[in-house]
């Protein structure tokens, strides 16, 4: 049966996230839309089952502060099968079996940097790296794909994009699949490097994922540019 979640206050009442963020995104989070937005979120999950758990809606920027921001990797929705989201996109908790998207990511790692798949599926090492591991859209109803789509979060998802893009310098936007490169035109290229590649999923990864080498690729852009690289 259905257990409705406790709101927690922070959350109830106010926006609880990194500070970077908090500053970066202050007229957003002012803003009436983005409290009308809130206030719908909180309406479904009182009334439904929503993934990830509500504490962990805004779990990307909280692992991975706006200063430390260095790669964005851009999904969709929230995986909308009960166990799976947990706040960062294409990544779940320890112990739940990989996704088949993930699976072909691991395999693009270990095929591009040499490195092994790892047996879990939880991506938050890549957060606390500086890669910001962000769907466009944050909440979604369980068994049902999308189904969050006209709640209002792709606008503020994308006035995330337009910040970063113009208050920091050469970050690794990494775009997978039609629906994530439609956000290139928020991105300024002469500040950024923007990779493209056909979504990882069994259905499209082998028009153009494999092979991509995004992730040697960015960290090589990483080092030309005097950042630490990522250890994926």
């Amino acid at each position: 049966m259905f257990q409705k979640p406790t709101m927690t206050k922070n959350l109830e009442n106010k926006i609880d996230i990194e500070a970077g963020w908090k500053s970066a995104l202050k007229n957003t989070f002012d803003s009436d839309w983005f409290l009308s937005l809130m206030e719908s979120v909180k309406k479904e999950y009182k009334e439904k089952e929503i993934y990830p758990e509500f504490q962990n809606i805004f779990r990307a920027f909280d692992l991975c502060p706006f200063n430390k921001v260095k790669i964005v990797i851009l999904g969709q929705d929230p995986y909308h099968s009960k166990g799976q989201a947990n706040g960062l996109s294409f990544s779940v908790s320890v112990d739940t079996p990989l996704p088949p998207s993930l699976k072909n990511i691991y395999k693009e790692i270990e095929s591009d940097c040499g490195i092994e798949r790892k047996a879990s599926g939880d991506l938050s090492g890549f957060a606390n790296q500086g890669v910001l591991l962000l769907n466009s859209i944050l909440t979604v109803g369980a068994g049902s794909p999308a189904s969050h789509r006209d709640l209002g979060w792709e606008r503020f998802t994308d006035e995330v994009l337009k910040s970063i893009s113009d208050k920091k310098n050469n970050v690794v936007f990494m775009l997978w699949g039609n629906y994530a490169k439609n956000k290139k035109s928020l991105i300024d290229k002469d500040k950024h490097l923007i990779l493209e590649a056909t979504h990882p999923s069994p259905f499209s990864a082998y028009g153009g994922f494999f092979g991509c080498k995004h992730f040697s690729k960015a960290n090589k852009y990483l080092k030309e540019n005097k950042k630490t690289t990522i250890k994926w």
